[in-house]
């Protein structure tokens, strides 16, 4: 009876559904490559911060066989050692040039080793060429600006005739030459 009423409603009966189940293999497919991506991102994460603690202790180990530097080179890798250590990194390498410091400082294991060189010492002035600064190009107009180490312009005053600062209450510095 059923049968003859489907029929006559133009409904097919199907006993068996050959795709039956197939959401279920789709979705475990999916939850599998979501927990590889998941796992990339979480060893690649683990990668970034390794190479941060590596450069950390770097510099800090860096500055501090720097600042011992008059103590000798022993004494001034072994605070380097010191501080590497206390940053959670390994000291491979250490140097002295005078009283510049040269260390290398490691991080992490296996594949996640990150191997980091910093160097420390005292400041010094940098030389500047006669064409740093210029401001020229597409853009610009093709026209050279008053930069670091170049001569000053038609009409403007030499930088040893420049103030180097102004005191409080001190009237401002004109634009133009008196």
């Amino acid at each position: 009876m059923r049968c003859a009423a489907a029929r006559f409603a133009g409904v097919h009966l199907v006993a068996t559904r050959p795709d039956r189940g197939s959401a279920t293999v789709w979705s475990v497919g999916a939850v599998a490559v979501l927990c590889v991506v998941f796992g990339c991102v979480l060893a690649l994460g683990q990668a970034v911060v390794v190479r941060h603690r590596a450069a950390g202790g770097a510099d800090l180990a860096a500055l501090a066989a720097a600042d011992h530097w008059a103590d000798g080179p022993g004494v001034a890798c072994a605070r380097a050692e010191e501080v590497a250590l206390a940053q959670g990194t390994r000291l491979v390498r250490c140097g002295m040039v005078g009283d510049i410091s040269d260390v290398t400082a490691a991080s992490g294991r296996g594949p996640f080793t990150a191997e980091i060189r910093a160097r420390a010492g005292p400041a010094v002035p940098v030389p500047v060429s006669p064409g740093f600064g210029r401001v020229s190009g597409p853009g610009f107009g093709g026209v050279p600006g008053p930069g670091y180490g170049e001569a000053p312009g038609p009409g403007e005053p030499p930088a040893s005739e420049a103030p180097a600062s102004v005191a409080a209450g001190d009237p401002a510095p004109s634009a133009s030459p008196p």
